[in-house]
């Protein structure tokens, strides 16, 4: 599959080098310069091929072709996920719970990955799974795909900075008030899953706030400033309000919920190519609604 940009030198540029405007005008990483210099029509101006030290004037045209193929590794598996928005460069996903985010031991068949390498073969697209935001297995909600190297790259370079993500979540306990939690995550000497509070962890910052109370649960709002493996688990469970279904950081009790009841609410982003602020939204998954539903009947009979 093919991503074509094209581009017209103005008089910023005027004089400059082709590695200038990659870097400087469509920040592109080195690794991706590379593969543009490797690829026969990776990098044209004026209609012929040039080396990137080739000097640019005012009204050349650029034209650079990013060349994508398919995950080798990554098995085609038809898979049921909701598409929410889908453009040249990126897709948003609201992807159902329990359906792993990558292929991993136990897991190369039944992931988003394989769901999406076989949507893209369906329309004829080679492309390579390029997932900008991570989800847990038990983990519903949006996630933001890439569908070229260069949008990955410039997405995951504003993660932290340009990329808003809030998750709702149902936890253990009454919450009545607002706060934030900032205490590092590291792995624990125990497993190579689970992680810890440590001091000498990375470190992690997560708001809350509570949407509505029950008797003993408490549905919430969460953003994230940072995103360390496991942080909204974690930092719940460290305030003493693990998540509901939460096997690792809880009290896993299959038979009142059946996964960790997260759920990936809201993402804001800048479009790595239009730049354009675009917001999205997914409501609260049946299973999550439902239980929230079921509490509230069964606190207004008390």
């Amino acid at each position: 599959m093919e991503r074509i940009f094209e581009y017209t030198v103005t008089g910023e540029y005027d004089g400059a080098s082709i590695k200038t405007v990659l870097k400087q005008y469509y920040h592109m990483s080195t690794a991706l310069i590379k593969s543009l210099k490797a690829s026969e029509n990776g990098i044209i101006a004026n209609g012929n091929r040039r080396h990137v030290n080739f000097i640019l004037h005012k009204n050349d045209k650029l034209t650079l072709t990013i060349h994508e193929e398919r995950s080798g590794m990554i098995e085609p598996v038809k898979t049921d996920f909701g598409i929410v928005y889908e453009d040249e460069d990126i897709m948003i996903i609201n992807k159902p719970a329990a359906i792993p985010t990558h292929p991993s031991i136990g897991h190369f068949e039944n992931t988003l990955a394989n769901g999406l390498m076989y949507y893209f073969l369906q329309k004829g697209e080679e492309r390579t799974f390029h997932a900008v935001n991570r989800l847990d297995k038990d983990t519903s909600g949006l996630l933001c795909i890439a569908k070229n190297r260069y949008a990955h790259n410039l997405l995951c370079e504003s993660l932290h900075k340009d990329f808003e993500r809030k998750y709702s979540a149902i936890a253990e306990g009454c919450i009545t008030e607002s706060g934030t939690i900032c205490a590092p995550i590291g792995r624990c000497d125990d497993g190579i899953i689970k992680r810890c509070i440590t001091k000498n962890g990375q470190y992690a910052l997560t708001h809350y706030r509570p949407l509505k109370s029950f008797d003993l649960y408490t549905l919430v709002e969460l953003h994230l400033e940072t995103g360390r493996t496991h942080q909204i688990r974690l930092h719940m469970s460290h305030i003493g309000h693990p998540l509901l279904g939460d096997w690792l950081y809880g009290t896993e009790d299959k038979s009142l919920f059946a996964r960790t009841a997260l759920h990936s609410s809201y993402i804001r982003l800048v479009h790595p190519i239009s730049k354009k602020t675009m917001e999205f939204t997914a409501p609260l998954p049946q299973d999550m609604s439902d239980f929230l539903i079921k509490r509230n009947n069964l606190q207004t009979s008390l």
